[in-house]
């Protein structure tokens, strides 16, 4: 591997460190592993740094800038697992830093499935394209505020009836990693994320009504103008004036797209590997089984250029491809770590870290069926836009959580409505849904539309 001279030589705009100076200090913590008597040894240099500006009310409220360092280093002894981490990048720190990781394995239970990947599922280097997930933001904190202030001045010269802020903000961030493990393996690239914000609230005394919007993208370029994100902002505070309970009943359940972003991330945590092993899901053994309507399917692709969940390879070094998880409702694939694969038997997936650009689609789905055409596809029932709490049973699937948004009737918009919970079983949610719309969000690595579900419990007054 590489050497510098300098952290600093070579080191992109922004970063204190090169990628060289990071090859440099994986080779020592993993040289150093093996003079200790390690079987292997995995190490990770990463570095990340930003700015984040907020405002509120036309005045600036804070400005941040953020700067970061980290080493971490597992060593195996056997099948004995110790791992350790140091923010100080001095090789006598290095070494610390591998003996402890050192000194924890030698006084670990033996685990039948600890270990690197298998080198069969290593990515080589000519595997690890260039997906573009690096676009640095050189915005001053004088420009981010004047963003800021922009975007909170369109949501309150919406309307009138906008009468305070929580605040808007600008947030540009990057950061750049390498790792390697004595499999073979050896990778590391840059990646930026940017977003802007704003959280208008409507209306006064006993009615107001808060409501928030955001763009976030890894190019800057890419972002929502500041005035649109305040005025849709705006418009959705304005629209939730007025709300009222409805009484407790069972009906369909639209839920915004950006909500149902939610659904498909419990789809991949009741599918991941560490709920499957552990027995906590309540989609154990559904590998071949129909769990989803025949219309819908879920795809994975990890080299989408750009995609706020690209990636050339796991956080394990492992290969990544795209894949379809669901076919027609039935379940292709479980999202797999190389350990979790190992418990279960099964070979992994490459989904060590997480989920890599998941895309839920119905086959019904024309390109007409946009929000007002979903509105009329759920005829009455009700229209979610948001979720409170955390009432979700991973184990028994049961669903519970507090929600605001609109009495839809006849397919139109009759009145908002707020301090109701929506209950049900996600089980019985996933088969039940009816339709997805061409309303396609993008929330972090997810992209589906808005979701139409056929029945669930509203508890209301």
């Amino acid at each position: 591997m590489k050497t510098s001279s300098s952290p600093s030589a070579g080191a992109a705009p922004g970063f204190s460190y090169s990628r060289a100076h990071f090859e440099h200090l994986v080779d020592l913590a993993l040289g150093h592993a093996k003079r200790l008597g390690a079987t292997d040894a995995g190490a990770e240099a990463s570095e990340g740094c930003g700015l984040s500006v907020s405002v509120r009310k036309g005045e600036l409220e804070n400005v941040e800038r953020n700067r970061d360092k980290s080493l971490g280093v597992t060593v195996y002894i056997g099948q004995r697992r110790g791992n350790a981490s140091t923010s100080d990048f001095s090789e006598a720190a290095i070494r610390q830093t591998v003996q402890a990781a050192y000194d924890i394995a030698r006084f670990t239970a033996e685990d039948p499935v600890a270990g690197l990947p298998d080198a069969g599922d290593i990515a080589q280097a000519s595997e690890q394209p260039d997906l573009d997930l690096f676009h640095p933001w050189p915005i001053s904190s004088e420009e981010a505020a004047q963003l800021a202030l922009a975007c909170e001045q369109a949501a309150l010269g919406t309307s009138p009836r906008i009468t305070n802020s929580e605040g808007a903000g600008v947030s540009a961030q990057q950061s750049h990693f390498f790792s390697a493990h004595t499999r073979g393996f050896s990778g590391g690239y840059p990646l930026s994320r940017h977003s802007l914000s704003v959280a208008p609230i409507a209306g006064r005394g006993n009615d107001m009504q808060r409501d928030a919007w955001y763009s976030s993208m890894r190019n800057a370029n890419e972002l929502a103008s500041p005035q649109a994100v305040g005025r849709y902002a705006a418009e959705r505070a304005l629209s939730r004036l007025k709300s009222r309970k409805i009484s407790t009943r069972e009906c369909p359940v639209l839920f915004e797209s950006p909500l149902a972003a939610g659904l498909l991330g419990a789809y991949v945590q009741a599918t991941s590997g560490s709920a499957l092993y552990r027995r906590s899901s309540f989609l154990l053994d559904s590998l071949g089984k129909q769990v989803l309507p025949r219309h819908i399917d879920i795809s994975e692709d990890p080299h989408q250029r750009g995609g706020k969940g690209s990636a050339p390879f796991d956080d394990e070094g492992v290969r990544t491809r795209a894949r379809q998880v669901v076919t027609a409702g039935r379940v292709e694939g479980y999202f797999l770590s190389s350990y979790s694969a190992r418990k279960l038997g099964m070979k992994t997936t490459g989904n060590s870290g997480g989920s890599h650009n998941l895309v839920m689609s119905s086959r019904r789905t024309r390109p007409g069926d946009d929000l007002p055409a979903m509105l009329r596809k759920l005829g009455t029932g009700l229209f979610v836009i948001e979720l409170m709490g955390q009432g979700v049973n991973y184990v028994t699937g049961d669903y519970s959580r507090g929600a605001s948004g609109f009495w839809v009737e006849n397919g139109e918009i009759a009145f908002p409505v707020q301090e109701i919970t929506i209950a049900g079983n996600l089980k019985d949610m996933f088969r039940g849904i009816e339709a997805m719309g061409a309303d396609t969000y993008n929330y972090g690595a997810k992209t589906v539309g808005s979701v139409l579900i056929n029945r669930m419990k509203v508890a209301g007054s």
